[in-house]
């Protein structure tokens, strides 16, 4: 098939979860389609990842927003307009433009969009559409809303949530096809719009790539937290109660642990905080992931908001590396608790796990093979990428019933 593919950022190994899965898709799905990218940057500095992407795509087309979303143009259209502020701040009209003359121009079979924010890009058009959601927006800035925001700020905060929850709406009532990367998200979208048809295509990790290097253990043992990209608001949140709930009980069980925390955007009162003190590590823009995975002892990912792709905690697994974490940090995922992972929604538990694990070299070398088999049989991105076409089919059957 020919396939117009849009995505908020541009597709790579190197940053956040949804980039790394944007790039593996293409790079599996390129081996029997035709696809044409098109995506937003925020900075020149992206473009070093458009060589990669054209091994893969026909075409990469970018366009620029801008560097901050605290611009008085997304301000202010956001106060004025019915547009929530994820939806202003990643809206190009030249994109729009040019995907316009795009589809008159070429004939394709199909548009291919990653979030919701993007649709507001596609025209007017006959070409069927997939939307697929890595996450519920609405849910994730409500849990951040109502857990972190200054309380003067809440109403107005409040009112770009119910915005998010109604443009969400829409927009999976208007796609050929709706996918979710979860049975969880399913439910809730099903919950949203009873009547609605939703695929799931969950994450997955290039199961290869992260056995494909050695890296020694660092010493004294080190917990990461990572990697990740900590624009994203759970992380601020969990990074947050892993140093102020968790770690104090990791410390007073295993006093050498180190802190290790990698990933980007780190904020800048973390990073003065690990100037101050000697058990806490920071890791900015790793060049590769997998020296962290490799390197760390235990993963420890104490996320309470729900939403986000669990790509880290993949990659994790895929590695080797011994997982500790909530049920909402492993959640989609089916793992199973002393199995593939240790899982605990009490920050007590959390720490007694990672304790164990450092201790226990045999039992962390168990959980961690086990979670590496288990993605291995089930999370490897040459298999989940061919559950696009049955996807792809269904939603161009349906635009021409």
């Amino acid at each position: 098939m020919k396939i117009l593919m849009l995505v908020p950022f541009l597709p790579n190994i190197k940053t956040s979860g949804g980039q790394t899965r944007w790039y593996n898709i293409i790079k599996y799905l390129s081996k029997s389609h035709e696809i044409t990218l098109f995506s937003l940057i925020k900075d020149e500095s992206e473009r070093q990842f458009i060589p990669e992407l054209k091994k893969y795509c026909k075409k990469v087309k970018v366009f620029k927003r801008p560097k901050s979303p605290w611009t008085f143009r997304n301000i202010f259209l956001t106060g004025i307009t019915w547009f929530p502020f994820l939806v202003i701040r990643n809206f190009s009209l030249e994109e729009k433009n040019a995907i316009k003359k795009e589809l008159e121009r070429e004939k394709y079979d199909l548009i291919h969009a990653e979030t919701f924010y993007v649709m507001p890009h596609i025209p007017k058009t006959s070409v069927p559409s997939i939307l697929v959601e890595q996450t519920i927006e609405y849910q994730v800035y409500m849990h951040y809303v109502i857990n972190e925001a200054p309380w003067f700020l809440k109403p107005l905060f409040l009112i770009d949530v119910v915005k998010l929850r109604f443009w969400e709406k829409y927009f999976w009532k208007k796609a050929d096809g709706l996918v979710a990367v979860s049975r969880e998200d399913k439910l809730i979208m099903q919950k949203l719009i009873p009547k609605a048809d939703v695929d799931i295509i969950p994450n997955g990790v290039d199961f290869k790539y992260y056995c494909a290097k050695k890296v020694e253990k660092k010493f004294p043992p080190r917990v990461l937290y990572g990697v990740t990209n900590f624009e994203w608001l759970q992380n601020l949140e969990a990074v947050s109660i892993l140093i102020k709930e968790v770690w104090p009980h990791i410390k007073k069980g295993f006093p050498t642990a180190i802190l290790w925390i990698v990933g980007r955007k780190i904020p800048y009162d973390l990073v003065q905080l690990s100037k101050k003190r000697q058990d806490i590590k920071i890791t900015e823009s790793i060049a590769d992931s997998r020296d962290a995975y490799l390197g760390a002892s235990v993963m420890l990912t104490p996320i309470r908001g729900s939403g986000g792709t669990r790509l880290k905690v993949l990659e994790a697994m895929a590695a080797g590396l011994p997982v500790v974490s909530t049920s909402v940090g492993v959640a989609g995922l089916d793992v199973k608790h002393g199995k593939h992972a240790l899982i605990s929604d009490d920050t007590k538990e959390l720490a007694r796990f990672t304790v164990e694990l450092l201790k226990d070299k045999d039992k962390a070398r168990i959980i961690g093979k086990n979670g590496k088999d288990y993605v291995r049989k089930v999370f490897d991105w040459q298999s989940i990428v061919k559950l696009h076409d049955k996807i792809y089919k269904k939603a161009i059957s349906k635009k021409y019933e």
